[in-house]
């Protein structure tokens, strides 16, 4: 973002106060982002955290389709995958949830696997590149996120993180990117690195 030169900020905060106003009023407007994190904090007294959570668990549910058709290929899963960490990105900059940030995401992940890992073991496995590849990156993303949390939160993330982490290791293209970057294959693996 470009600096305001120092004239310009001096002439800006010389306008009287109805006109800064409605000047900084437009420019809120513009930015999606910002009017979100507003009503957050000052409409919603920023205390509705785990409502805004909720509501993308019920939305992370409805995106990744349970018995999706013939059609469905692993790019097709990947493209959901996108979409709801995208929404995922946006409430952790609304609300800076640090929880939810890890536990939406993994919830994400054992859906994916957990609603499609038939059809992830239809396709031959250059079909599961991309794939593959997006899911590792979240892993390390989410491993890294979790460490650091408090960990009173662990006991919170172990059931999960076993599971995405079992579908992880069962499926040989992500098992094997996996191996490569030297992810635990468990959740007392990764707790003990963490040492």
């Amino acid at each position: 973002m470009p600096k305001l030169p120092k004239d310009l900020k001096e002439a800006i905060l010389q306008m009287p106060g109805r006109e800064k106003d409605k000047l900084l009023l437009r420019l809120v407007a513009k930015d999606e982002a910002l009017v979100e994190r507003l009503v957050f904090q000052l409409l919603e007294g920023g205390e509705t955290t785990e409502s805004r959570a909720e509501s993308l668990r019920q939305l992370i549910e409805r995106e990744i389709p349970k018995g999706a058709g013939s059609f469905y290929t692993p790019g097709y899963l990947l493209m959901d995958m996108r979409y709801c960490n995208g929404r995922i990105s946006e409430h952790v900059k609304t609300t800076k949830d640090k929880l939810g940030d890890v536990q939406l995401r993994l919830q994400v992940l054992r859906l994916a696997f957990e609603r499609h890992e038939n059809m992830l073991h239809r396709f031959p496995p250059h079909r599961s590149r991309t794939f593959s590849k997006y899911v590792v990156s979240r892993l390390r993303y989410i491993l890294g996120k979790a460490g650091k949390l408090h960990e009173d939160y662990f006991l919170e993330l172990r059931d999960e993180l076993d599971a995405v982490l079992a579908y992880t290791f069962r499926f040989e293209p992500t098992a094997a990117r996996a191996r490569a970057e030297s992810l635990p294959t468990s959740f007392e693996a990764w707790l003990e690195g963490l040492e």
